[in-house]
């Protein structure tokens, strides 16, 4: 018997007593140095591969019913490294700006970003905003990019927001709840993520969505980033289906 065309399987209608998928995943692509080293090429080779590895990544979310996706590009931290591996990270943003956004908009998805983006040059700062406005009608797939992201910076910042409506008066500090202060973050239009992968093995989650990411399901994997794809993305939601999600609630 001939094997069922691939394509064909992915318009295959999710079964009445199967598992949703994860609403929100969100993703931190770790690796690329290491995959790079390995073969003994330069670590821009490595991000690189890890750009087309995010591609098929967002195919798969997509197939697979995810609707909204939320990837760590770049943190805040990532400012520290060698200044010719930050020129060659902002370069490949730059690139993609450029040069993927076209796709992504005829595929319906929706971009936004996150994160201290005073701290890129104005170009940079310029395409992020025409890439959100020409995609904000998109509804297929949110994706969000965590640039120059921090999760401390992001709460820091959104409990001076708050502290800074007390001091003019218009907010009692009484009133402050976890709804309010989660108004206040970068996050406050997207629904916290379900699942969160991290690849190359690593069992952290670095500074990533830490307030957000309190109930999510965590699955580590060992593949380095740029070989991350459709497979391993299954594997992931299969194994968030596993797990029974309580909520700190016990268990009937």
């Amino acid at each position: 018997m001939s094997a069922v065309p691939q394509e064909l399987l992915d318009d295959v209608p999710r079964k009445a007593d199967e598992a949703p998928p994860p609403r929100h995943v969100a993703v931190i692509m770790d690796g690329n140095g290491r995959w790079a080293a390995s073969r003994f090429l330069p670590r821009v080779a490595g991000h690189r591969e890890g750009a087309r590895a995010l591609r098929r990544t967002i195919d798969a979310a997509m197939r697979n019913g995810v609707e909204w996706l939320t990837i760590y590009a770049f943190s805040s931290e990532n400012w520290r490294r060698p200044a010719g591996e930050v020129m060659d990270l902002t370069g490949l943003l730059r690139h993609y700006l450029k040069n993927e956004i076209a796709e992504l908009r005829t595929n319906g998805v929706r971009l936004r970003f996150i994160g201290d983006r005073d701290r890129f040059d104005a170009d940079i700062r310029d395409d992020l905003v025409v890439a959100e406005q020409t995609t904000a009608m998109n509804s297929r797939l949110n994706l969000t990019v965590a640039l120059s992201y921090g999760a401390r910076d992001e709460i820091a910042a959104a409990a001076r927001t708050l502290a800074e409506r007390v001091r003019a008066g218009t907010l009692d500090p009484a009133s402050i709840d976890e709804a309010m202060l989660a108004s206040a973050l970068w996050t406050r239009d997207i629904p916290d993520p379900d699942l969160v992968i991290r690849t190359s093995g690593e069992q952290r989650l670095s500074n990533f969505l830490l307030w957000q990411a309190a109930y999510a399901e965590l699955v580590f994997l060992d593949v380095l980033w740029p070989d991350f794809g459709p497979s391993h993305f299954a594997a992931a939601l299969a194994e968030y289906a596993r797990r029974e999600r309580r909520f700190g609630a016990r268990p009937d």
